[in-house]
């Protein structure tokens, strides 16, 4: 019997389809991508390359991953205009590829872009069906990018809705996103299925901190994530100059993980103020190194600033920061609130002198720093954790393929 249900999706074969990341990197889309292959599926991405994954193809855990070239990182909607088609022109060469020699039946779009359903939409014409995995919104995403709502806004209103549109499935990440695939793209609730990014908590062990890592310090404070403008890592330097010149503290030091767009001028940003001493800002590293930093932080942040996309959008670093039972400061950020909820402390609205005596707070009471990450760790492993979250993509392609007529609706 378990046999059987293993093999659910047997035969049945799907084409990711991702713009923005490299996989396997792209944890959330790898671990969707693994699940379907457990249960049978025959699974194939196609991706941009990036550092450490410039291969043509690769075959991963009985994967295929196609990559492409992408020329530049786009900064500026015309940058971005011209990113997005260089991409949509290599995914749709590679999806005749996999067309002709592995086939599918579903492609699963994973945004950004929302221009995904470009690829799908003469396929449909042959009876493959769009599922859309909704992981940004884009409008708001412009607007935190750009702080403005000009034509390129509207523009992404009118391909998000394309995108709702010819999708016959839909998942979300959090009730925020399936709120406006109902609402902004007149989706029927039934056909929207949550799927949360959960950790994976065979990849995020509790291990021996590495005290090196403190430079010296008593304290650590830990970041992981993309470094863009709307991830705030302005606001944490902000913080640590208050904690430092008007505190008066340099037991702390900061570590900072991740690459991104904003990094360079991150750093420049610590070397004006003069605190470039309390930082380590490491980039892209191996699960290794991101372990060993997380488990050796005291507390752990999440600075993204407070917009509209920041508000309605599930972080993956505040699961993956619960799941190694650290205490959170963060900005208060609806969807933040809901993962995190007592595991976590919430500045006010992008204030980091708010954000830094949190931060103190937290690091002068022990008791309170265990007793909010032990209440963390627990509501990962007990309701958040992917193990329970996969269920729920397994539901959405049940729908797809016509394989359960009693489907539950989930809202969680």
């Amino acid at each position: 019997m378990q046999d059987q249900t293993m093999k659910e999706f047997a035969g049945r074969k799907i084409l990711f389809i991702v713009e923005n990341l490299p996989l396997p990197f792209d944890r959330r889309v790898w671990q969707e991508a693994i699940a379907l292959k457990d249960k049978g599926a025959i699974v194939s991405i196609i991706c941009p390359k990036g550092k450490g994954y410039d291969k043509n193809f690769e075959f991963i855990d009985n994967i295929a991953i196609y990559r492409h070239p992408l020329p530049f990182e786009a900064d500026g909607p015309l940058g971005y205009l011209l990113e997005y088609t260089t991409a949509l022109f290599y995914e749709f060469i590679l999806s005749l590829k996999v067309l002709f020699t592995r086939g599918f039946e579903v492609i699963h779009a994973c945004n950004p872009p929302d221009l995904i359903f470009l690829i799908a939409k003469p396929y449909k014409l042959f009876g493959k069906k769009f599922l859309f995995d909704h992981h940004d919104i884009n409008p708001e995403l412009y607007i935190a990018k750009f702080n403005k709502k000009n034509f390129f806004y509207k523009l992404m209103l009118f391909f998000e809705k394309k995108t709702f549109k010819n999708a016959l499935i839909c998942i979300a990440t959090n009730n925020s996103y399936k709120q406006i695939a109902i609402n902004r793209g007149k989706k029927n609730p039934a056909d929207v299925f949550i799927v949360r990014s959960g950790p994976c908590l065979d990849r995020l062990q509790i291990i021996d901190p590495v005290n090196e890592l403190k430079k010296g310090k008593k304290y650590l404070v830990g970041y992981v994530g993309v470094i863009g403008k709307q991830e705030g890592l302005m606001y944490l330097i902000d913080s640590c100059e208050y904690i430092v010149k008007q505190r008066k503290r340099n037991d702390i030091h900061f570590i900072c993980i991740g690459d991104g767009t904003e990094l360079n001028n991150v750093i420049n940003y610590a070397k004006e103020k003069k605190i470039e001493e309390f930082f380590t800002f490491t980039g892209r590293v191996s699960d290794q190194k991101l372990l060993e930093a997380l488990n050796t932080a005291d507390v752990c942040v999440n600075p993204d600033e407070f917009n509209e996309m920041n508000d309605k959008s599930t972080m993956n670093k505040i699961m993956e920061y619960m799941a190694l039972a650290k205490p959170i400061v963060q900005f208060d950020l609806k969807e933040g609130r809901f993962s995190a909820q007592q595991s976590s402390l919430y500045a006010k609205h992008n204030d980091p002198i708010d954000m830094a005596e949190k931060i103190l707070n937290l690091l002068d009471n022990p008791e309170k720093r265990k007793k909010m990450g032990i209440y963390g760790y627990n509501r990962v492993r007990n309701e958040l954790q992917w193990k329970f979250e996969k269920e729920n993509l397994y539901n959405a392609y049940r729908k797809i393929f016509n394989l359960n007529k009693k489907i539950s609706t989930q809202n969680n």
